[in-house]
């Protein structure tokens, strides 16, 4: 995913420079984004969430806004989707809102990935090595990412050669 973010970030570069991005693989991005992190990741460790408050509640202090910080990664994702859909279709969208929204997605996604890097996973680990047992988070519903696993769906054509060109837009 940081792949995918480094993306969007030199598309807001290139949005805030005046020049217009390739609004085609913003669009697959936030397809991809809102189709598999939005809809599978994230409800995934809101499954993690749970356990760790039966589990062990006193690892789950401070994280009860996790589900909310969910939505609001959702509600701007489809913000900036609705954007580049209207774009494409050929509306007025201002410049100045596609970046802010790209923008804010980005960082807040960012921080997102940080606080699981730096806490979360921590807190996990910590129930797991104590359990003995590894929690198993694939008992629940798996969707196979349409990015990053073996098959890649060719809807994705754009961004997959964007992250095999270690990220450079196509």
């Amino acid at each position: 995913m940081t792949l995918v973010l480094n993306i969007l970030d030199r598309i807001a570069d290139i949005a805030k420079a005046g020049e217009d991005p390739d609004f085609e693989l913003v669009d697959e991005i936030m397809r991809y984004m809102t189709v598999y992190p939005d809809a599978v990741h994230h409800p995934k460790e809101d499954v993690v969430y749970t356990e760790l408050k039966k589990r062990r509640p006193d690892l789950a202090v401070d994280l009860d806004d996790v589900p909310a910080d969910h939505r609001e990664i959702a509600e701007l994702g489809s913000r900036l989707r609705d954007d580049v859909e209207a774009i494409i279709a050929g509306a007025a969208v201002r410049r100045e809102n596609f970046i802010k929204d790209t923008s804010e997605y980005v960082q807040l996604l960012r921080e997102h990935m940080q606080w699981e890097e730096e806490d979360l996973f921590r807190r996990v680990d910590e129930m797991i090595g104590e359990e003995g047992q590894a929690f198993d988070v694939e008992k629940y519903q798996h969707i196979k990412d349409p990015v990053f696993e073996l098959e890649i769906e060719s809807v994705f054509g754009r961004l997959t050669a964007s992250l095999k060109g270690d990220g450079k837009l196509v």
